[in-house]
């Protein structure tokens, strides 16, 4: 196949019948994929709305007609013979969260098939209410695989920030995570070579990183376990984990919906943590803002973290009242509309706002952002 002909195929599977009279029709495996990609897009009732068919004209399969005869669990073998890993993740990411089909999370043989990943868990979170006990016994198991996964690749990333804290004097030890990029910069300005526009390095400059004794401090997280938060619960639950016991540092976790529950006796279990999480549900925002407030030793030595998407079904006035309350006395409210490897929010701008104008830091960040903002609050 020439690669204008490979070219062509590609853009058939991805646009459907429709574009056959263009491409041509899909011949060898193409016929194969073109079913497995029907099955679950052609589910798309813009399709409908538009008069397109997805899926192509009827043609002599093994089955019949394969895209209404398809099980999940055939599905689910197709996918893995016919596509490389990561339209694989991509496939079942929009089976579970797009189209909402059930039983990839509730059906025991397409559990044993289906590829561990962040999505199946957001489903698994959401969906948990609905499986027997057989079904939620290999479901946790899914939850642990992708937990392990996310604390072996968060516990480095989050515990690096605490390896020391920067002093601003300098080191005659010269470690690449300790670089004094300005002050190196500043140092060689004499040696700017105008022609190449570069500077030539004849005196790197480097920071200590002392672990001196620090004052404890106490980080708040309140996790919104609302169902668009999924992504951000997962992420909170490891990455308390990732910061329980570390010194100078007394964590605290909260998931709240209407009502607030402290999950703090299970951060370093962050399995049994998300089992317990209860997706979905209504939002009160200042109720769990002032349980967080309550728990409060050292105002001046304390960072609330609100992760939430800011559309708040309780009292916002009472809301914004508690966050000013917590700023005037010296404590560090963080509001993330995103705690998570994207940290792509979508959330309440005005509520958000109105945080903000009353002192609340408000943003998103990846878990490694909020490890370093501690660090650095607390290397103070």
């Amino acid at each position: 196949m020439t690669e204008d002909e490979a070219a062509l195929l590609r853009w058939r599977l991805i646009l459907g019948a429709p574009a056959e009279r263009h491409t041509g029709p899909p011949t060898g495996d193409a016929v194969d994929q073109d079913v497995a990609l029907s099955w679950l897009y052609g589910r798309d009732p813009e399709l409908a709305r538009r008069g397109v068919r997805r899926g192509g004209p009827p043609r002599d399969r093994r089955g019949g007609d394969a895209p209404s005869q398809l099980t999940t669990v055939d599905w689910l073998d197709a996918v893995h013979r016919l596509f490389p890993r990561e339209t694989i993740e991509r496939l079942q990411r929009d089976a579970v969260e797009r189209f909402e089909i059930l039983d990839v999370v509730t059906d025991p043989d397409v559990l044993s098939r289906i590829e561990p990943s962040q999505s199946l868990l957001r489903a698994v979170l959401r969906t948990r209410h609905l499986m027997n006990p057989e079904v939620l016994a290999m479901a946790r198991k899914i939850v642990e695989q992708v937990v392990r996964d996310l604390l072996a690749k968060l516990a480095t990333e989050v515990r690096q920030s605490f390896t020391g804290t920067r002093a601003r004097r300098p080191s005659r030890f010269r470690r690449a995570r300790d670089f004094d990029f300005h002050g190196t910069i500043r140092a060689n300005l004499g040696n700017y070579q105008a022609d190449r526009r570069r500077i030539a390095i004849e005196e790197p400059r480097f920071h200590s990183r002392t672990r001196r004794a620090i004052d404890q401090w106490q980080l708040i997280l309140l996790v919104d376990q609302s169902g668009s938060m999924a992504g951000s619960v997962i992420h909170t639950a490891v990455t308390a984990a990732c910061l329980w016991g570390l010194p100078g540092l007394k964590t605290h976790l909260v998931a709240f919906d209407t009502s607030v529950v402290d999950l703090t006796d299970d951060v370093t279990d962050p399995v049994e943590l998300l089992m317990k999480v209860q997706l979905g549900g209504g939002t009160d925002i200042a109720r769990a803002v002032s349980y967080g407030a309550s728990l409060v030793d050292a105002p001046r030595r304390s960072i609330v973290a609100v992760i939430t998407d800011f559309y708040e079904g309780g009292d916002v006035a009472w809301l914004v009242r508690t966050v000013r309350g917590l700023v005037e006395q010296g404590t560090v409210v963080l509001g993330l509309a995103a705690l998570d490897e994207d940290a792509n929010p979508q959330y309440d701008r005005a509520t958000a706002a109105r945080l903000a104008d009353v002192g609340a830091q408000v943003g998103a960040m990846t878990p490694g952002q909020l490890a370093n903002f501690v660090a650095e609050r607390i290397g103070r």
